[in-house]
């Protein structure tokens, strides 16, 4: 996590680049002020997900926030990175078109998540 002079909260924002390819923005709320205002969503769906779970190259299905609440996930991207998160980690899932990202339940737990899909503006 970064941080000023306050402990700031971190999201990962997964996006879908002009080269067809996800990536990855960390945000906080000092650099991206917008995620402090009410967000308009259309429900939460809570999820428990074995441990070693493999979802291979997929687009989000919609714009989300996906957060962890238990065990470990693992995000690959095209360029080869893996970026790993455990419990209250937010992701914001916005990586609708291209190839997508992977994504695995590391450890021995399962990962149970809070996906809170976004109106559409």
């Amino acid at each position: 996590m970064r941080t000023n002079t306050l402990v700031l909260m971190e999201i990962a924002r997964l996006y879908s680049g002009d080269d067809g390819q996800t990536h990855v923005e960390f945000m906080d709320l000092s650099t991206h002020p917008e995620l402090a205002t009410l967000q308009q969503a259309v429900g939460i769906q809570f999820r428990s997900t074995a441990a070693g779970n493999f979802i291979d190259w997929h687009p989000a299905p919609r714009r989300q926030f996906v957060i962890t609440i238990s065990g470990e996930v693992e995000i690959g991207l095209g360029d080869g990175s893996v970026h790993r998160f455990g419990a209250g980690h937010v992701n914001l899932a916005e990586d609708l078109t291209g190839q997508g990202h992977t994504t695995r339940v590391v450890g021995d737990q399962p990962r149970v998540t809070a996906t809170i899909p976004l109106a559409q503006t």
